[in-house]
């Protein structure tokens, strides 16, 4: 009779692989149930001792993989340096990434890609992925994750994995207080609010810093609708042509949205009479006509990248330790550059 492998005590109860190699390698994260029901099972089997499974190679390479879930394969510059980052820190500790693609948007054709559902990966880091219904279908799966940014309406309760976000809120408000001392006094500001929590808690950030100094919020300057992804430049574009007197400051929820702003001025000049300041977020260097030109928070995306993993690494080793929601603080960068120039 040949020796039992985790496939066929794994086969036998319905359950996955992984679970059956966290009990012979002792690892946290299988309740006591279902370790006794593993352990009879391979007693059931005619072995009584655990010496006697064979563990193979391909068992323990599965938990070697942690998949990064994204679902922009033209993803900016931004999104790439923290992927290789990230991949770089897991290649130290033995572990392989591997990309995986997944749909935008939900529809009824939907499916969750075959490898997040095998034992082919330990742990998922998903970023850059903004779709309500398909994030509920991810935090279903029992393998350890951790989210990079996620929507608002999911909370951390409904989320039920580790979050990070690059903190937004406080750097907002920082940045109005320096345009304040610039002289601005009526301000906007241009960003999905639906799309992402750091979004929302950069608005939150405007209005913080609107209140710091007595400024009343003009909703006429401010855009928060919701965006789709190809209709950016021209959202932005018909919300300006609809703004009869501009502010003295557009605070855009990212460089990207920033960009249009600075189009729709250099298009547009004679819609100005006076001069007016731009702000950003994420110090992205691919939109060449507002980088190093206006102020914006800048993130390390390689740090960022081996934050994560680390992060993913360190939920994968303790699944059951309390889930985590950490910020990582941008750097400001100021610039006084004015639009139209």
């Amino acid at each position: 009779m040949s020796k039992v492998t985790m496939q066929d005590i794994a086969d036998a109860l319905g359950v996955s692989r992984v679970s059956v190699w966290k009990v012979f390698n002792d690892q946290p994260g299988v309740s006591s149930t279902l370790k006794h029901s593993i352990l009879d099972m391979a007693s059931k089997l005619g072995y009584n001792s655990l010496s006697a499974i064979t563990v193979s190679n391909k068992d323990m390479n599965n938990f070697k993989n942690v998949s990064l879930v994204v679902s922009r394969p033209d993803s900016a510059v931004f999104w790439i340096d923290i992927i290789h980052s990230m991949a770089k820190e897991l290649a130290l500790h033995n572990v392989n990434l591997l990309y995986t693609y997944i749909q935008s948007s939900y529809d009824n054709n939907f499916q969750i890609p075959d490898i997040l559902t095998g034992d082919n990966v330990g742990g998922i880091v998903v970023m850059n992925l903004y779709d309500r219904h398909i994030i509920k279908r991810l935090i279903k799966l029992p393998t350890p994750k951790v989210f990079l940014d996620t929507v608002p309406s999911i909370t951390e309760k409904m989320l039920a994995c580790d979050l990070m976000l690059i903190e937004g809120r406080s750097a907002i408000s920082a940045i109005i207080d320096d345009i304040v001392k610039k002289g601005c006094s009526r301000l906007g500001f241009i960003g999905d609010l639906n799309y992402a929590r750091t979004n929302l808690e950069r608005y939150q950030g405007f209005v913080d810093g609107l209140a710091l100094h007595n400024i009343p919020l003009d909703p006429t300057t401010c855009y928060t609708d919701s965006i789709g992804i190809s209709s950016y430049q021209s959202k932005i574009f018909e919300f300006l042509d609809s703004i009869k007197e501009m502010p003295d400051a557009f605070i855009c929820v990212s460089d990207y949205v920033a960009q249009f702003v600075a189009m729709y001025i250099s298009e547009h000049p004679k819609r100005f009479n006076k001069p007016i300041l731009l702000t950003g977020f994420d110090g992205s260097k691919e939109y060449v006509n507002v980088a190093d030109k206006i102020t914006t928070a800048s993130v390390n995306t390689r740090q960022l990248g081996r934050r994560l993993a680390l992060q993913v690494l360190y939920r994968m080793e303790h699944p059951a330790a309390p889930y985590e929601t950490v910020y990582i603080h941008p750097e400001i960068s100021y610039f006084s550059s004015i639009f139209p120039n």
